[in-house]
């Protein structure tokens, strides 16, 4: 009876896993099914994540630069625009300056910016460098290569400039903070200029624009200043006082001559003074912070403050 019965159960279970089959084919054959995909050790995994760390920080670092470069560009672009500015306002300030000499106009219609141009000229000390270089001139001329023969060649001097009798110097830098510099630097060169002549023993003729009437206080100026043993102090007297400098002065060079005098050389800072053509005389003009002389390469480096 077991033995009847238990073939009665396989074969009663047989049927069922065969219908089973049939309708439940799909779910049974999904138990053996492999998903797809790879297998990787640790290590592997480990170098591929450190390969992707790799990348992305380059790709940083790629990003970066090129903000940087471009950075780099534009503000290249932004400086050579400024320079362009800087040394076209140069050449206009330069041309101006020449003009307002040359012609003995007054320095109070100058542009602010050709101000921060002539206040940088003495800040970045190319005024005083200006200077020596000028004493060192006169020095191997009149102490060297030419020698006095007699009194009668004489050096003919700006008195104006030894007394800074001429206010376009300080209109020209009245609101800048250099302005004692200046005026120290160039009272120290012009008192150096003026003993370097007499130690080499040229007679020197001081010429002023001032009337005759300040003669005496004139010469109390350049006696306290140090200005001592001069041959003549020429000041205008009332009949001169309309004509212009450059007439002025050209009238006054005459009149040396025609008394026998040789006027070997002529200095001063402003140009009526220098205007006058003459056979054998050396002009020198002396440094001036309104005839600016400030060097291209150096243009980037102004900063006005």
């Amino acid at each position: 009876m077991s033995a009847y019965g238990n073939e009665m159960e396989h074969q009663f279970s047989t049927p069922s896993h065969s219908t089973g089959g049939s309708s439940d084919n799909s779910d049974m054959g999904s138990n053996y099914i492999i998903d797809s995909g790879f297998y990787m050790t640790p290590l592997t995994a480990a170098i591929f994540i450190g390969a992707l760390v790799t990348v992305g920080v380059l790709l940083i670092t790629l990003l970066v630069s090129l903000t940087v470069m471009l950075q780099y560009c534009q503000n290249r672009s932004g400086g050579v625009v400024e320079i362009q500015k800087l040394s076209f306002d140069y050449d206009y300030c330069k041309a101006l300056s020449m003009h307002l000499e040359l012609n003995s106009l007054e320095t109070d219609g100058i542009p602010s910016f050709c101000k921060d141009f002539a206040i940088q000229y003495i800040r970045h000390g190319q005024y005083e460098r200006d200077l020596d270089s000028t004493l060192q001139l006169v020095n191997n001329y009149f102490c060297s290569a030419a020698k006095v023969d007699n009194r009668r060649e004489i050096v003919l001097m700006d008195s104006d400039d030894l007394l800074f009798a001429n206010h376009d110097y300080d209109d020209l830098l009245i609101s800048s903070s250099c302005v004692d510099e200046a005026k120290r630097l160039k009272q120290n060169f012009l008192l150096k200029l003026y003993k370097k002549l007499r130690s080499c023993r040229w007679p020197v003729t001081l010429i002023s624009r001032k009337s005759e009437v300040h003669r005496n206080a004139t010469i109390q100026h350049l006696t306290s200043a140090g200005y001592n043993g001069w041959l003549h102090l020429i000041m205008r007297m009332d009949d001169k006082m309309q004509i212009s400098h450059g007439e002025y002065f050209s009238q006054q060079q005459a009149a040396l001559r025609n008394e026998g005098f040789h006027i070997v050389g002529v200095m001063s800072s402003y140009m009526d003074a220098l205007s006058v053509p003459s056979v054998g005389t050396r002009i020198y003009k002396l440094p001036n912070p309104i005839c600016f002389n400030i060097n291209h390469q150096n243009l980037s480096k102004h900063k006005f403050r």
